[in-house]
């Protein structure tokens, strides 16, 4: 297991430079011993021994995860890691977890009573084991005061965009972005729901139909039968088949696709929320209201505030 600092702070140090301001960031990879570290995909690390000295720590320390931190009988393995970074907690400015590395971070302890994401597939096994942490489940990535966690491996690049715009404010972070061809916020924002990664995951390509489908009459009220007869099938097996298929219900996916298609309408000062609530089907802006809370903790209004275009974006805290 390795520790570092900001996945993109090369290219952050570049921009820093490009504005005439002093380099920030100093990536290390490290383990406790010095040598090579062998990933999960087969690919090398060379990494430096961590740190014994208080003096020593780095401001950042990231905990990528994998199969070697997560899967069962694997705990005893990773103790000395967890060990470590309990100690080394206090010293550090900020702690965070790329994937499931949160599980290294949940064994210490130092997440309790706070609030964490980690892979899609291994939220529930999180919130089992530790269940003195809030799970965010649909969340790319969280922050919760020092504390920062990541879903996949992707989602590490955009919490490390995070911390940049954290440290160095958000003309940095969006020139980093630009640079690395990525998204500077994701389409939709900050959820690691989407209608197009249940189409990947389902085996049958009626589903990715259906969605499109769907998407063309967001507005209309749609009912489980109109979809299944769309499938040429009954209302009962088609809601097996697409639990099977997806992993959820119809209605539930239904109403993450209107959230979706808000979010992006969202993204722009010139709609207003009402209109937004109408665009996607909501049955009022109160439904749309409270579907946000409880898919994405915030408000209509305080989304478009952190994740609107047009202005600076704050990660919770």
């Amino acid at each position: 297991m390795s520790a570092g600092r900001c996945r993109s702070s090369p290219t952050a140090n570049d921009e820093l430079a490009l504005a005439g301001r002093p380099a920030r960031y100093d990536t290390r990879v490290r383990a406790f011993a010095a040598g090579a570290v062998h990933s999960s995909s087969g690919a090398a690390l060379e990494a430096a021994a961590l740190p014994r000295r208080p003096s020593r720590m780095p401001d950042t320390l990231i905990i990528p995860g994998g199969p070697g931190v997560w899967q069962a009988g694997r705990a005893a393995a990773q103790q000395e890691l967890v060990a470590w970074t309990r100690r080394a907690a206090p010293r550090v400015a900020r702690l965070a977890s790329v994937c499931t590395g949160a599980f290294v971070l949940a064994r210490t302890g130092l997440l309790d009573g706070r609030r964490a994401v980690t892979h899609w597939a291994a939220c529930e096994q999180l919130a089992t084991l530790f269940p003195a942490i809030e799970v965010q489940q649909d969340a790319i990535y969280f922050r919760d005061g020092r504390y920062w966690t990541s879903a996949g491996v992707t989602a590490g690049i955009d919490m490390a965009l995070g911390m940049v715009e954290a440290d160095m404010g958000r003309d940095i972070a969006m020139g980093v972005a630009k640079k690395l061809v990525v998204f500077y916020k994701r389409p939709g924002g900050q959820s690691q729901f989407s209608s197009a990664l249940l189409e990947q995951a389902a085996g049958d390509t009626r589903i990715a139909e259906l969605h499109r489908w769907i998407a063309s009459r967001l507005r209309q009220a749609l009912t489980v039968g109109q979809m299944a007869e769309r499938l040429d099938m009954t209302p009962r097996t088609f809601a097996r088949f697409y639990r099977r298929q997806t992993g959820t219900t119809p209605a539930h996916a239904v109403e993450r696709m209107r959230l979706e298609q808000a979010c992006r309408l969202m993204e722009s000062r010139r709609i207003a929320i009402k209109a937004v609530a109408q665009q996607c089907g909501f049955s009022s802006e109160e439904v749309m209201r409270r579907s946000f809370i409880r898919h994405l903790r915030v408000s209509p209004t305080e989304y478009r505030a952190r994740f609107s275009s047009e202005s600076p974006t704050v990660q919770p805290s």
